[in-house]
């Protein structure tokens, strides 16, 4: 079945080029102008991948991700910015989005970007109905299984169920399963979201940041996802 994609953009000319184009690729599209008509179509149905541009009249692209995450809806998301927007695109991955896209932007990018988030989420809904993994991997009291794609915190208390986005989920999966090994922003960006482009190195940033808030007791004194000074990051050593 074809995936579903909204595309809430309010620039005309833009939002028919790629809607043609996704179209054109075998997805269903439904096409909005402004923020309040994307969440509007959201609470009607629920897409599988969402496009929202960072500027938009009445709610714009940050408001729309932050409301539909404090709904608890994972649906991925993929921002478009303007390239003198750098500290909104960072604020827009730091509420929610999963990756961003800087204008002007090639279709081939656009549909490459597109692909990888549905593979993800069609993982993610997979793996719902999995059993629990045989192996899981295990690094302290963090525990990852990797076919439920679940991660949580074990103590003497019981099992605290962490929540992530897809993307979240492999970045974090791709540290446990190589721990001590340090990672440079760019190995990351081609080994967890399959591209490497320069000056996209702040989705990397801000995705670990969103991890360390979700796994870590002190986010700002990190335990389990290290900085290695001048060349990137680490999961620790298992103990």
């Amino acid at each position: 079945m074809a995936s579903h994609i909204l595309v809430a953009e309010d620039q005309a000319d833009i939002r028919d080029l790629i809607v043609l184009n996704l179209q054109q690729a075998g997805h269903a599209v439904t096409a909005v102008a402004d923020g309040r008509a994307a969440l509007a179509s959201q609470a009607e149905r629920a897409s599988d991948l969402l496009i929202l541009d960072l500027m938009m009249p009445g709610l714009d692209g940050l408001e729309v991700c932050k409301a539909l995450r404090a709904q608890g809806r994972a649906t991925p998301i993929l921002m478009l910015t303007a390239k003198s927007t750098e500290l909104d695109r960072v604020l827009g991955l730091e509420l929610g989005a999963d990756d961003y896209l800087t204008k002007p932007f090639s279709m081939a990018e656009l549909l490459a970007r597109v692909k990888a988030l549905l593979r993800r989420a069609e993982l993610l809904r997979a793996a719902a109905a999995a059993p629990v993994a045989a192996q899981a991997v295990r690094n302290g009291e963090l525990e990852i299984l990797p076919v439920r794609r679940e991660a949580r915190i074990v103590g003497a208390g019981g099992a605290r169920v962490l929540e992530f986005t897809a993307l979240e989920f492999d970045l974090l999966l791709h540290f446990a399963s190589h721990p001590g090994r340090v990672f440079s922003r760019a190995q990351l960006l081609d080994a967890v979201w399959g591209y490497a482009h320069e000056g996209y190195e702040h989705t990397v940033t801000t995705h670990i940041n969103r991890l360390r808030a979700k796994v870590e007791q002190d986010p700002m004194n990190p335990r389990f996802i290290l900085t290695v000074r001048g060349a990137g990051y680490k999961m620790r050593d298992a103990p």
